[in-house]
């Protein structure tokens, strides 16, 4: 039995070591962790249990039965994150540079099902070349597969991707399907054709870093959800991630013991300017209302005209969607509304309750928004919200005008509580715009059209620039004091915990992609 034992242990020192000593002091020189590195840093201190980890390729053809390694460049198995049972896979560039092979693509999807079977998350670390080339058309029926799981998983278990080195080719397309997906800077880039071939067939000059760099997909594209300094950073985000996240999407968050005390926030009553065509920053706004530093912001630098992130609410783990006045005056746009929309079906999917707090004067108008679809952008937001059957809850800080009004979160498309700031304007558009319609010829024909437009637009702004019509006709649940607005809320959620909505017996909706 000693032999056997020996033996054993020698294989597995063969699969720990990957690619071997000095591919590792590569790795390191690029200033990134190993495949297992990485995962005992993600993972809680000895709970890693792998799986897979002496699987070979079976490919002979152009001489690769004399690249044999253990694990075949990819590391499996489950363990837990603060306690948290998640399945994790981690690409082993060390390993013929992490490339996908048959057996590669079945230890990762063997870790999908268990994922899936048990209702516990799945966490993917990507550094990897790609296809294996030698293996052809095997390789890429592994990715296919790898697919299809994403696919099933998606709405039912938590999926999260980092992007850790390379990641090109059809290998892009498991993370874009996945839930969140972080990069690091300057070590990772993600493109679906590299600069090659970019260069061959449109003749652009792009580095990799340009075309599909952690700060191109996190500012441009919006591929990614956020970026991270190093390794280390990139895997504490993950674990931060987590902590807002339940297992699967038939439980709920984790829950913080908390108790309701003085919750009066006095330093919301001064964010809000007089003067309706100031911006301000709505950071505060969320600052204000959430639990102390708790907000997770995600898509931070991406269609910077909304905000989107995790937070916590009397301990509750909750969804916020918040127009940015500091930027595009917190307008709707193409990228604003995908982004949003992604983030309201995302926490609809696994019970996270939807805070939303409104300032938008509507959508971006131009002809590069229509030419770019904002129609049916516009239409995938309405569509998040109106299907979400989560608890909504929407505070109006300042201007709900036009369509934009009925979008975010409104009580007609399903919303549960709408709050408004006594400073809300709640109109078709602002004064200045409707007074110039409704009062066309008035103004014309006046002595004095300025000053005859001035005292139109101050009429129209008496009616309209104001919560209180919409509050007599109920589309308002409650004017309240901005100071006030934490308790509310508070309130509000925990009142709605135990919602239920019956849905129509349907295949699925038929979004507006």
């Amino acid at each position: 039995m000693e032999s056997k034992i020996k033996i054993l242990n020698e294989k597995l020192a063969q699969a720990y070591l990957g690619g071997g000593q000095d591919k590792i002091e590569k790795q390191h020189q690029k200033k990134k962790l190993t495949a297992r590195e990485r995962l005992m840093y993600l993972l809680d201190e000895g709970s890693f249990e792998e799986i897979g980890a002496l699987v070979t390729h079976r490919t002979t053809d152009f001489n690769m039965e004399n690249q044999i390694f253990y694990g075949d460049g990819v590391v499996t198995g489950y363990g837990t994150v603060n306690g948290r049972l998640s399945y994790v896979f981690a690409q082993d560039f060390t390993v013929i540079g992490g490339s996908l092979s048959e057996t590669n693509a079945e230890k990762i999807c063997k870790i999908m099902d268990l994922a899936l079977k048990v209702g516990a998350p799945i966490i993917g670390l990507n550094d990897s070349g790609g296809a294996r080339i030698q293996e052809g058309v095997r390789s890429l029926g592994g990715y296919a597969d790898i697919f299809y799981k994403n696919v099933q998983s998606s709405g039912v278990i938590p999926q999260l991707s980092a992007i850790m080195g390379p990641c090109a080719g059809g290998a892009v397309y498991s993370p874009a399907m996945t839930d969140f997906t972080i990069m690091v800077e300057n070590t990772s880039y993600m493109f679906v054709t590299g600069p090659n071939v970019v260069k061959t067939v449109t003749n652009e000059q792009v580095t990799s870093e340009e075309l599909g760099g952690a700060s191109t997909h996190a500012t441009k594209s919006g591929v990614a959800h956020k970026t991270a300094s190093n390794d280390i950073a990139c895997l504490d985000d993950i674990k931060k991630l987590l902590s807002y996240l339940p297992q699967n999407n038939k439980e709920t968050p984790a829950l913080i013991p908390f108790k309701l005390q003085d919750e009066i926030r006095d330093e919301l009553s001064n964010i809000v300017p007089l003067d309706a065509n100031k911006p301000y920053d709505m950071h505060k706004v969320v600052s204000g209302i959430i639990d102390v530093d708790s907000f997770y912001e995600i898509h931070k630098d991406y269609a910077e005209n909304i905000i989107v992130g995790f937070a916590r609410l009397g301990g509750r783990s909750i969804g916020i969607v918040a127009n940015q006045p500091q930027f595009l005056a917190g307008v709707l746009d193409v990228n604003s509304s995908k982004k949003a929309a992604r983030f309201v079906r995302f926490c609809d999917a696994f019970n996270i309750p939807l805070l939303v707090l409104e300032d938008v004067p509507g959508f971006l108008p131009g002809t590069d928004q229509e030419w770019n679809g904002i129609i049916v952008h516009g239409a995938k937001l309405l569509y998040a919200f109106s299907e979400a059957t989560v608890p909504r809850v929407t505070v109006i800080t300042r201007k709900a005008y036009g369509g934009a009004y009925d979008v975010m979160n409104s009580k007609h498309i399903g919303a549960d509580m709408n709050f408004a700031w006594p400073s809300a304007e709640i109109a078709v558009m602002g004064a200045k715009g409707a007074a110039e319609i409704i009062f066309k010829r008035e103004i014309k024909s006046a002595e004095n059209p300025e000053a005859k437009w001035k005292e139109k637009e101050a009429e129209y702004a008496s009616h309209f620039a104001n919560p209180f019509s919409a509050t007599q006709r109920g589309f308002i649940d409650e004017v309240i004091l901005p100071k006030e607005t934490r308790r509310k809320l508070i309130k509000a959620f925990s009142m709605l915990e135990n919602k239920e909505v019956t849905k129509p017996d349907r295949k699925h909706g038929n979004i507006p992609l």
